[in-house]
């Protein structure tokens, strides 16, 4: 069985992960704050040289991106962002067959940053008063949740994930326990809904009685979209079409209704870890295993726009927002915070201050969207190579070259030469799509 997969997957490596690019990431913040004050300036100066706001530098991005690729990426695109400014840039190939680029503007698969589009849509139910967060979810769906489960399990336990419900994806999958792609292969066209995914995922071990701990579980927004679809009479994909993804201006997001993405995109490989080599394209995918827990299609470019929304005051109000923004910590198993989860959304502290927004993965394609605190600076990118590391004896992912440059990348994106704040002082880690560690996909 390969535990690297499951919800204990990478625990070790994110120790070692999470070292890794919380060091590269204090290193690089020291070097452009020294930089910015002068070469014999101390850490003070070096903090009081630094502006508050510092323009983008195109060569540093640039530079960032291509390390990325050079260190086994294949493709890659990103979209930064500071007020009105923005930077977008692209390396590597969408197909590594025919050598064809990415580009900056490509559709790609988001995963779980579906999640923040769910999460959000309730909220508004929330602000409505046609759900309470703190109400069992056996008021709204009688029957879905076992015996004595329903009435102690909350809103607030699926969307934040503490709600001890199991996964459905081994279930769905069969496969990856063995580190085998047969189970894709086999269901990559297969349809299949709600219904069966929370049987699957009620079937699974539970990891903790409701509301004891924090344990990442696709089970939880599928359970979620059928909530919202019968507080709202309305397909959930429809709705959130409709009051999100449209109220915040989208024009390339959308849940898909077919395995193919029409538009420009990138294929989406799945090394498994390095099972599968050459690594296998799932850019052709029946989504209908991911449903409201993972399936919309987007574009780096909507990412930020919808995570400035939100966290502007454009699709829930204040009050709903800081129910989002009430985090529990999840950490490895050193005790090292990894990020704080709120309700469809979590923090990571960065060099420079705290970021909002969530990561996302589905077999070949992984995406990351942080924002700050009022939406200012962003930065959102999307790779097409997952899984890449190795797994150790032990079964966790090894830290790879490639995790680092894209730390490197997001720190020079949002922080650029900002001075360090204390949010993240010498024992900060930082790990990017840091729900990887805890789950196959999503």
């Amino acid at each position: 069985m390969a535990r690297g997969l499951g919800r204990s997957a990478g625990r070790g490596a994110a120790r070692g992960a999470a070292a890794g690019a919380a060091l590269l990431l204090m290193l690089t913040t020291a070097q452009v704050a020294a930089t910015a004050a002068g070469p014999d300036a101390g850490p003070a100066a070096a903090a009081a040289a630094a502006p508050a706001t510092v323009p983008f530098d195109p060569a540093k991005l640039r530079a960032t991106l291509d390390a990325t690729r050079d260190a086994g990426m294949y493709g890659l695109f990103s979209e930064a962002r500071d007020g009105s400014t923005r930077w977008r840039g692209a390396a590597g190939t969408a197909d590594v067959r025919t050598g064809r680029p990415v580009t900056p503007d490509m559709r790609h698969r988001v995963g779980s940053i579906t999640k923040s589009f769910v999460a959000t849509a309730i909220l508004q139910q929330v602000e409505l008063g046609r759900v309470d967060l703190d109400a069992p979810v056996a008021r709204y769906l009688p029957g879905v949740l076992p015996g004595r489960l329903g009435d102690q399990t909350t809103v607030r336990m699926l969307l934040g994930h503490t709600s001890g419900i199991g996964d459905y994806v081994f279930a769905a999958f069969p496969s990856l326990r063995e580190l085998s792609p047969d189970s894709l292969d086999e269901f990559r066209f297969r349809r299949v809904g709600p219904a069966q995914l929370i049987a699957w995922g009620l079937k699974a071990p539970r990891t903790g009685e409701p509301g004891e701990r924090w344990s990442y579980s696709n089970t939880n927004y599928i359970i979620a979209g059928e909530l919202l679809e019968k507080v709202t009479g309305t397909k959930a994909e429809k709705y959130i079409t409709k009051n999100v993804i449209r109220k915040a201006g989208l024009k390339h997001t959308y849940f898909p209704s077919t395995p193919w993405i029409p538009g420009p995109h990138s294929r989406m490989y799945e090394s498994l870890y390095q099972h599968v080599q050459p690594p296998r394209d799932y850019s052709a995918f029946d989504m209908g295993w991911a449903g409201t827990a993972g399936a919309l299609v987007s574009t780096t470019d909507d990412l930020n726009r919808f995570y400035r929304r939100l966290l502007t005051g454009g699709l829930v109000g204040p009050a709903a927002l800081a129910q989002m923004q009430r985090t529990v910590p999840v950490k490895d198993a050193d005790g090292n915070v990894l990020m704080n989860y709120g309700l469809g959304l979590y923090s990571l502290d960065l060099p420079c201050g705290r970021f909002w927004g969530h990561d996302g993965a589905v077999f070949g394609a992984g995406t990351q969207s942080l924002s700050s605190a009022g939406g200012e600076r962003q930065v959102s990118f999307a790779i097409n190579l997952m899984k890449y590391q190795q797994l150790s004896a032990g079964g966790a992912p090894v830290a790879h070259p490639i995790d680092n440059a894209l730390a490197a990348h997001a720190v020079e994106a949002l922080c650029g030469s900002r001075p360090a704040t204390a949010t993240a002082g010498p024992a900060a880690q930082v790990r990017l799509l840091p729900l990887q560690t805890f789950r196959t996909a999503g």
